[in-house]
């Protein structure tokens, strides 16, 4: 089974959630502490062994692109001034992991989203990464791996969502447990009722997909960030 290597990271969503503080910024560039959301989410990956990293963006996006490229102004400006340890914090940024970028010109949806990585996974397996969701570590993404190169399936995520709140998220069945951590899903609905909700497991920001052909005759080849 071929090493899992490649991370799909959609951030062309307008971030409507997070107005006002979207409306001249990046959801995905909102600092969380000491640094952006979507830096988080590109070092989870590198921790998990995923070292091929494509954004898909969109118009306003160009601050993640270049939050991830060299910034040979700033590096010299950090480098008369004696900042040693900064200038090595932005420079080891930009050397994170191979960093692409594709644009989806028009907000369709996520899944359309996803297709103009095509050229760019080709036959390989890979991994979508919502940065929604933030992990405290790479645990997860590395047991997802763990299992494709297992088990040669592609690999869901879950959550357990206790009480009515399953209603906000996208909700599986299941077909009972082949471990402690893994099961197979016999079906998906989106928001369920609460009363109605198949289990108590939601789908978090990690699917792992299994190489397959991604129908979208819009998508061009990926434009490299750095």
């Amino acid at each position: 089974m071929t090493r899992v290597r490649k991370a799909v990271i959609p951030a062309a969503g307008l971030g409507t959630r997070f107005l006002p503080a979207t409306k001249a910024q990046a959801k995905e560039m909102i600092p969380v502490i000491d640094k952006p959301a979507v830096q988080y989410i590109v070092e989870e990956a590198v921790a998990a062994g995923l070292d091929d990293v494509l954004f898909i963006t969109g118009r306003s996006k160009r601050a993640i692109e270049d939050h991830f490229d060299r910034s040979p102004e700033l590096e010299a400006s950090l480098a008369a001034s004696g900042k040693t340890a900064q200038l090595a914090e932005v420079v080891a940024i930009a050397e994170l992991a191979h960093v692409h970028s594709v644009r989806q010109p028009e907000a369709r949806g996520l899944g359309h989203a996803i297709s103009f990585a095509q050229h760019h996974v080709g036959d390989e397996a890979f991994v979508v990464m919502l940065g929604d969701d933030l992990m405290i570590d790479a645990t997860v993404l590395m047991q997802m791996v763990a299992a494709h190169e297992a088990h040669g399936c592609s690999v869901v995520a879950l959550t357990r969502i206790p009480g009515p709140a399953i209603s906000t998220y996208g909700c599986v069945a299941i077909d009972g447990y082949t471990d402690d951590w893994f099961a197979r899903i016999t079906e998906l609905v989106e928001k369920p009722p609460f009363d109605t909700a198949p289990s108590h497991l939601a789908i978090m920001g990690r699917d792992q997909f299994n190489p397959t052909k991604l129908e979208n005759k819009a998508a061009q080849p990926p434009r490299r960030a750095h």
